[in-house]
């Protein structure tokens, strides 16, 4: 649910912020693709610890829960791509990036607790899904420049509710079986259950405390300190001297 959790605190935050200056109307592309994608890489090893390492053991769970976590990032990578080119017609780097990202994300509350073909399963629907999911902040007007609401609100509940269809006990005695594996539904309804309300109170907690921080001392800086740009502004740096 730590996705989901994101994803909704950053949604309630960006409606009390509002939208950057110019934005749709401007482009405002990634400022690095070649360190957007080395971060991913970075990020994508990282999170074998995070997924492997909740076994709290070197044992066959952790393994599982790797191999998982690698073919969910994967094919949600490759199924972005495919999406993408589709409907754009290209393939981009940033959407590479942005497919493992949601397959390393949906996969999360599923990894110790599946097998087989479930993680491929589960990661092309987290590609595919996300990315349509892009369309929500123009459709809505809210500008999510990292994408958060697409990639961990949505892939966060997916990941969720396909843990109802997917999970098996043969993979882990301490889990329930899914939907697709004889358990009937009464996992997917404790997981819809469950995601509702974190989704509920991160994002309503979130939404009163940037309330109060936005009337109180201000949570954006000034027009001024916008159009100069903030690693200036706000933090006397610059990433390259011209």
């Amino acid at each position: 649910m730590v996705h989901i959790n994101a994803g909704a605190a950053a949604l309630a935050v960006v409606l009390v912020l509002g939208n950057r200056r110019g934005w749709p109307r401007e482009a405002m592309p990634p400022h690095n693709l070649p360190f957007t994608i080395l971060g991913t890489g970075i990020l994508w090893f990282g999170w074998f610890g995070f997924n492997a390492g909740s076994a709290l053991g070197a044992n066959g769970l952790a393994a599982q829960a790797l191999v998982n976590t690698h073919l969910a990032a994967a094919t949600a990578m490759l199924s972005w791509l495919v999406v993408e080119k589709l409907r754009s017609g290209h393939a981009t780097s940033l959407g590479a990036a942005s497919g493992a990202v949601a397959g390393l994300v949906a996969i999360t509350p599923c990894a110790g607790f599946v097998g087989g073909m479930a993680p491929v399963a589960i990661g092309a629907v987290a590609g595919a899904v996300c990315y349509l999911a892009l369309r929500l902040k123009t459709k809505f007007g809210f500008d999510d420049s990292l994408d958060v609401i697409a990639v961990h609100l949505v892939g966060g509940l997916l990941g969720a509710l396909l843990l109802g269809l997917f999970a098996d006990t043969k993979v882990n005695a301490l889990g329930f079986d899914g939907l697709f594996f004889g358990g009937g539904t009464d996992l997917l309804v404790d997981q819809v259950v469950a995601s509702a309300a974190t989704l509920a109170f991160s994002f309503g907690v979130t939404f009163v405390v940037a309330k109060i921080l936005n009337a109180t001392m201000g949570i954006r800086v000034s027009t001024e300190d916008e159009l100069v740009g903030l690693d200036q502004s706000q933090h006397a740096e610059s990433a390259y001297q011209a």
